[in-house]
């Protein structure tokens, strides 16, 4: 049965993921992650592409992308082959590093957006990779929240326009917003 196509819209908001091969380890050392992230920005300057966050895990990624051009699937396809192709390169193997296609979905409210944008920030805390989101250095959330430099990847502007008219009031209502969603059962801090 073919695959039904992944709808490509012109100013698409998604929030895309993709998860290693059998949940295998698709980040083993820091070049890894610095490879990819490059090649992301790759992708974001050829496709004119605004990132408004990621995160890298060991074993998936996610993104959440706007498109100014119904291109998701051409810019996911080198995102993906190219990361792969090089992985294998660099690690000796051969075969699929991705698990299957990548996973979109389409965003379509503000509300869904800022949820994504605290779950994506969220997902090493629920990992247990860390205790707090700022921490994880794979993540866009750090600079988001004003914690770390700027990154050079991110469009932060959709993102702190949702909290407040000033960059240091909506990083702190940001950052408010994602402690509110930390599993308040996990740590004591």
């Amino acid at each position: 049965m073919a695959r039904s196509p992944r709808p490509q819209i012109a100013g698409g908001l998604y929030h895309v993921a993709t998860r290693g091969n059998r949940r295998q380890r698709i980040f083993f050392e820091r070049r890894d992650g610095e490879v990819f992230l490059s090649t992301l920005g790759d992708v974001i300057a050829v496709h004119r592409w605004r990132c408004h966050s990621y995160c890298l895990m060991p074993n998936h990624y996610h993104l959440l992308v706007e498109t100014p051009d119904p291109d998701i699937a051409l810019g996911m396809h080198r995102l993906n082959s190219r990361f792969a192709h090089w992985f294998n390169a660099r690690h000796e193997v051969t075969g699929h590093l991705f698990e299957r296609r990548y996973r979109s979905v389409v965003v379509e409210t503000d509300e869904y957006l800022l949820e994504l944008v605290r779950y994506i920030a969220l997902n090493p805390v629920r990992a247990l990779l860390c205790d707090r989101a700022e921490m994880w250095e794979w993540s866009s959330y750090g600079a988001l929240a004003g914690v770390r430099e700027p990154d050079h990847l991110l469009s932060t502007r959709r993102i702190m326009d949702a909290f407040a008219n000033t960059p240091e009031l909506a990083q702190t209502r940001l950052r408010t917003f994602v402690d509110d969603g930390r599993p308040k059962d996990m740590f004591a801090t």
